[in-house]
């Protein structure tokens, strides 16, 4: 069916304002240095690190390099790391592209994030890591984690793609775990295009991480390591710094997105969604919600498809699992009975458009749409 309507999109980045960027961009000219830790790289992570209440942050050029270089960074060659199979597949690729071998533990439905209860019962003597997501920035239970971890002497890495900015009472999330790394992609909250960071708790291992990132070099003669070329440039890191100041009123902007969403869609039977965290500062990334068919009168898929007629895009985040996927679905633990909460959550999901501009006709529109 046709539409003549605006197209409501489920995201839209976050842009710095033009002239500004055209200034720094000729500085960057002037400069003549356009990558290989100029000046910009240097004040993004200073101004990041400060923005986020972490010590050590490296800019990467993704967000999938850091979480490949944690693993790397923490030694880790063979054996299993334990991770959800409710994320998007870029987790699991990068235990992959270190020849380890995911095991799949089943997510909680208050958190979307890897459940502590379920984490103990699949560790084995090959198990090396643990690696949870912040889903949709929400935080996961970052004490019994790292608890569990500390008993069984393993590495937890979290990523933290969605969680930028986010911190309980007071405290970033960043800050648990060994590592944690962030996504800078366009549809993230903060974005640098394409960018990405990796957050360490000591100087020494900021110092591998950066050499990791700069094909392993240490010194101009001196490769220590088989590393990567993960550096972010010049341009990304202005890009950057002129959206880090942005970054609060767009955060902003979206709460008052969800507030509106969760006041329409409170007493629409058959549909759930997440309310604030006590104690949590949430940076509204996205509004999933969940949808019971047979209390709603409508499955997911025909409610999205009823969207799409309306020019509204939602997103099935995060559906089909990874563990659907031709590279993990042959692994014992990608069984969906292993996975029950995961493989029902994904089977009811629907992000609704969730952005800093979107305006109250686009909010109205979708919400008459929802609630018939």
């Amino acid at each position: 069916m046709g539409n003549d309507k605006n197209q409501i999109l489920v995201t839209s980045p976050l842009l710095p304002d033009l002239q500004e960027f055209n200034q720094y961009l000729q500085q960057i000219w002037d400069s003549k240095w356009i990558t290989n830790n100029g000046s910009f790289h240097q004040q993004l992570e200073k101004a990041l690190a400060e923005y986020l209440g972490v010590e050590y942050i490296s800019l990467f050029t993704n967000g999938t390099l850091p979480l490949i270089t944690a693993l790397q960074a923490l030694g880790l060659t063979k054996g299993e790391v334990i991770t959800t199979p409710y994320s998007f597949v870029a987790t699991s690729h990068s235990i992959w592209w270190n020849q380890l071998t995911p095991v799949f533990v089943d997510i909680e439905e208050e958190t979307c994030g890897i459940d502590p209860s379920k984490i103990e019962a699949a560790i084995t003597e090959n198990t090396v890591a643990i690696m949870p997501v912040h889903c949709y920035g929400k935080p996961c239970k970052t004490e019994q984690i790292d608890a569990i971890a500390k008993k069984h002497g393993l590495k937890v890495i979290y990523d933290a793609a969605h969680a930028f900015g986010v911190n309980v009472n007071g405290k970033s999330i960043l800050n648990a775990g060994d590592i944690s790394t962030l996504s800078f992609h366009a549809t993230k909250v903060y974005n640098t295009i394409e960018g990405g960071a990796l957050i360490c708790h000591s100087a020494e291992m900021k110092h591998q991480i950066d050499n990791l990132k700069n094909f392993g070099f240490r010194g101009e003669v001196t490769v220590e390591a088989p590393g990567i070329n993960g550096k972010m440039d010049e341009v990304r890191s202005a890009y950057g710094l002129l959206n880090l100041r942005q970054v609060d009123a767009a955060i902003e902007a979206r709460q008052k997105v969800a507030n509106q969403y969760r006041e329409a869609l409170r007493n629409v039977k058959g549909i759930r969604f997440f309310d604030d965290m006590p104690g949590v500062r949430h940076n509204y990334s996205y509004f999933p919600i969940l949808i019971d068919e047979a209390q709603y009168g409508m499955s997911r898929d025909a409610l999205y498809a009823k969207l799409k007629e309306q020019n509204i895009f939602g997103r099935r985040y995060f559906y089909p699992l990874i563990t659907a996927f031709t590279p993990y679905r042959e692994y014992p633990s990608a069984e969906p009975e292993n996975l029950p909460v995961a493989t029902k959550v994904a089977d009811q999901v629907l992000c609704l458009p969730m952005h800093h501009a979107l305006s109250e006709d686009d909010i109205k529109r979708i919400i008459d749409c929802i609630a018939k």
